[in-house]
Formats: C-alpha cells, sequence, structure tokens
C-alpha cells in the first residue's frame, strides 16, 4: 500500500520508496513551456519570458519537467501578490545581492487550482482552489514537532530560495498547501501571505478590549489596523509619515493618527487618553528606528510589544527603560503559524469583518509587472496583485 499526504495544513512530507503511483494529471497536460518573471541578471528589474521551462519536482528531479514528485502539487497560478520582498528583489538592493540566486522565478503571495498530484497525495483534488505557505520546510526539526514550523531551522521560501509563484505553474509539497474556502475572493485569496502577517502579530499580542498602537501603516500595518478592530481592540492609534495611508488607517478603524515629522507631541496625548499610563499594546510594524523608539515610549509599563517591522541595520535602543524597567512583553513575529494563523485569516475573512477593498489598490497583467513595482516605488499602488492566468 502507498504511503498517503493529506493536503491538511501541516501534515509533513510522505517518506516513500518504490511503491508509489504515479502523478494523477489533470485532464489537459501542460505545454512544454510557461510565461514567468525571473530575475535573470544581478541588475535593477525582472524580466518577463514566455519561454520559462515548465518547473522541476524538488523531491524528485528527475522526474520530466512539470510532474509532481512524490508528495508535491503541480499548481497553475490564477493571481499572486507583489510583496515587499519582490520589491527588493526587483530594486537589487543589497539585502537582495546577498540573498538571491540569479535565475529565479520569483514570487510567494498566489491562488491558484490543482494540476497535476504527486505519488500519495490524497484529499486533494484537479482543479481545486487552493493558496499556499510559502515557509517550506521538511517538518522534522525541534520547533516543527513543537508547533512552531514557522521558525523551523531548515525553512527554505519560495520565490527567494526556490522557484515561486510569478510563473504559470508552480510545484510546491502537498503539506504547504491551504484549500481556499468558497467565500473568499480571489484578489484577498492571493495575499494570504501578508495578511497572515498581520494576523499572526495582532493575535500574538492580545489586543482584546486593549488600547492599540501600530507604528507603520505599510500594506501590513494598513492590514493590522483592520485586524485589531475584528478582533475587538478599544481603540487604535497608528502613527506613519505618508498622510495617504495615516488617511486609509483612519478609514480602516484606527481612532486617531499621527505623523511623528509635523506632530512632536503625539505620545503626549496618546497617554493623556489613557490614564496617563500609554496604549497597552504596541505593534511596531515600519523596522524605522526612530518608530520604534516612540512606540516603547508610548507604550505603559507592562505592556506588550510585538515586533514585525525589519530595521535595514543594527541600531541603538535604550533596553534598560523600555523594556527592563518598563516590564514589557516583547515578541518577535515571523511569518504566519503553521496553521493556527490559517485557520484565523479563513475565519475572518468568512466573517466578512476585514476591510481589504482599499488596501488592494490595483490588479494588473503579470506583463505589466514593471508598472506594479513603479507604483508601489511611488507611493501610488499599496498592495498590487498580478493576474497571471
Amino acid at each position: 500500500m502507498a504511503n498517503t499526504v493529506s493536503c491538511a495544513p501541516g501534515s509533513p512530507a510522505p517518506v516513500t520508496g518504490s511503491n508509489t503511483r504515479p502523478p494523477v494529471a489533470a485532464g489537459k497536460p501542460a505545454s512544454g513551456l510557461m510565461r514567468a518573471l525571473v530575475k535573470a541578471r544581478a541588475a535593477e528589474g525582472l524580466d518577463f519570458t514566455s519561454d520559462r521551462p515548465l518547473p522541476l519536482s524538488a523531491s524528485q528531479p528527475d522526474l520530466p519537467r512539470g510532474e509532481p514528485g512524490p508528495g508535491e502539487v503541480l499548481i497553475r497560478v490564477k493571481k499572486a501578490g507583489v510583496c515587499g520582498t519582490d520589491r527588493h528583489i526587483f530594486e537589487w538592493d543589497e539585502w537582495a545581492k546577498s540573498r538571491i540566486p540569479v535565475g529565479i522565478v520569483t514570487g510567494h503571495e498566489f491562488v491558484g487550482t490543482v494540476e497535476k498530484l504527486g505519488a500519495g497525495v490524497t484529499n486533494c483534488h484537479v482543479g481545486q482552489r487552493v493558496s499556499a505557505e510559502g515557509h517550506i520546510t521538511s517538518f522534522n526539526d525541534y520547533n516543527s514537532r513543537t508547533g512552531n514550523a514557522h521558525i523551523a531551522s531548515d525553512t527554505r521560501i519560495l520565490g527567494v530560495d526556490r522557484d515561486g509563484c510569478f510563473a504559470e505553474l508552480l510545484i510546491i509539497p502537498a503539506s504547504n498547501v491551504w484549500p481556499m474556502h468558497e467565500a473568499i475572493p480571489d484578489k484577498f485569496a492571493a495575499i494570504m501571505d501578508p495578511l497572515g502577517n498581520a494576523v499572526h502579530t495582532v493575535m500574538s499580542a492580545g489586543v482584546s478590549t486593549k488600547s492599540v498602537l501600530i507604528t507603520g501603516v505599510g500594506i501590513i500595518g494598513l492590514m493590522a489596523v483592520t485586524v485589531a478592530r475584528a478582533a475587538g481592540a478599544a481603540r487604535i492609534y497608528a502613527t506613519d509619515t505618508n498622510p495617504r495611508r495615516l488617511d486609509l488607517a483612519r478609514k480602516l478603524g484606527a481612532a486617531e493618527v499621527f505623523n511623528p515629522l509635523t506632530d512632536k507631541a503625539w505620545i503626549e496625548r496618546i497617554k493623556r487618553e489613557t490614564r496617563g499610563d500609554g496604549v497597552d499594546v504596541l505593534l511596531e510594524m515600519s523596522g524605522s528606528p526612530a518608530a520604534t523608539d516612540q512606540g516603547f515610549s508610548a507604550l505603559r509599563n507592562g505592556g506588550t510589544a510585538a515586533l514585525l517591522g525589519i530595521p535595514s541595520k543594527p541600531f541603538a535602543f535604550d533596553l534598560t527603560n523600555h523594556v527592563v524597567f518598563k516590564g514589557a512583553k516583547v515578541l518577535g513575529i515571523n511569518g504566519r503559524k503553521m496553521w493556527e494563523t490559517w485557520y484565523q485569516m479563513e475565519n475572518l475573512l468568512v466573517s466578512g469583518r476585514l476591510e481589504l477593498d482599499d488596501i488592494v489598490t490595483h490588479e494588473l497583467p503579470m506583463e505589466r509587472a514593471d508598472e506594479a513595482f513603479r507604483l508601489m516605488q511611488s507611493g501610488e499602488g499599496i498592495k498590487i496583485v498580478l493576474n497571471v492566468g
């Protein structure tokens, strides 16, 4: 009897032998080439191509291209979200130069349909609409085996360490596949990855009935506003230096918003509204040293700080006064919990309590990816979704 693997979230990849069945194919076979966005050069930009070879199986690379190996699924991508990580790769900054292999297909946020099942895969079916967790691990290390696979030591990231979803076809472990609820529209199903970052941050901090400060309302910070509101935050404050995004944060549920460049007394104003103590919860989403320092200054003694923002380089921080003497609880947030965060996202989206329409500002064909990145750079675009299929 062949080993089987479920597409249920969190299932480890199977150990297979010679007694596996061949992949189950869709009715329409894939052609030998596909459309894709490739980091083809060690320079700014991504190259669109219509003749990228089909993806190879990671578990059994001697299979023909486009054939999923044991425990894998071939997915036809429909829509893909453009992430800040993708922008770093597009701009070819210092991080990208040190991390990204030239020649890779980028992208890690998507929705698509199952095209083929590899040997041993059950509970997925051809034609099923799915998304997937982009952090790929063997589920064998300490963290994976104790409910923390999102910080597994052997994690490989889709579109960073292996070919990603800016392509018509993608092969991914079945254990990473998430079946999409029929009530969730494609444009939201394509951005579960960043939404998961926001949900993980908000839910880890326990915001219900609490006063909450969100420092930095970029894409994920804006998502955090609507998630915190849906999760029962009593009062939400937000800071940023972009007036347009501050206006949107207010529309999504922030009671008050502040631009620290023009309002030097905003921390005192927050403290006046919180019994002189400061906010119960800080959600730091910017990675800015100034915003981090200000956020901790606005946090009450004994408060909780959840940090998702990533600084561009190390910086000085007043650990003594901001954390030790304050008795603050500090949480480092990375990715999404597999699979608790995904269930939380699904429940929130199906409930209709999240406001994401104003965050997804553009949908463009994949061939116009350059335009998508320019819109992000100019600030006109917030969250952009590419139509791939």
